[in-house]
């Protein structure tokens, strides 16, 4: 690999570390000419499916954008950003798997949905109401109480962690 600082034709593998969970390696090197030490990241690179927009036009899947959505979703609500690299990540994964050429922008819309859901109920809500393009105050209404309802379900599945207190304090 060449130097970035003096192009010199050739450099040395310092030290080799795993990084992103395991998917990519970070190795950092050092050019014999001028000594200068840099970072750089070695990733399997696997072919995504092509998106088939709703209008029927097709466009190369874009990790960006999709990060660009969950992060504007997430705008100002107190969510870790490996968390939401992660669930990009898993999206990915997801349209990975499914062996396909070329997907619908709903399939990959669905997985985002369901990756906010699990990250912040208010994002999730946001994301769905310009998603399902909610026209009334009725169409919030009736998303935030399906979702209410799910959590309720999640929550009566939980065991409790203190046992219950019988008779008073």
């Amino acid at each position: 690999m060449r130097c970035p600082f003096c192009n010199h034709e050739d450099t040395r593998v310092v030290d080799s570390r795993l990084a992103d969970e395991g998917s990519s390696v970070r190795r950092r090197r050092e050019c014999p000419a001028c000594g200068s030490r840099f970072t750089t990241f070695e990733r399997v690179e696997l072919a995504m499916p092509t998106v088939v927009k709703s209008d029927g036009r097709r466009e190369p899947f874009d990790e960006q954008k999709l990060l660009r959505g969950l992060q504007r979703a997430l705008s100002k609500r107190p969510v870790d950003t490996q968390k939401v690299h992660a669930a990009a990540r898993a999206i990915q994964k997801r349209l990975r798997e499914t062996g396909e050429r070329e997907v619908p922008s709903r399939l990959i819309g669905g997985y985002v949905m369901e990756a906010l859901r699990e990250l912040d109920p208010v994002a999730y809500v946001r994301f769905a109401s310009v998603y399902r393009r909610f026209e009334d105050v009725e169409a919030f209404s009736a998303e935030i109480e399906r979702l209410r309802r799910a959590y309720e379900e999640n929550d009566a599945q939980q065991l409790s962690l203190l046992p219950e207190k019988k008779g008073g304090a």
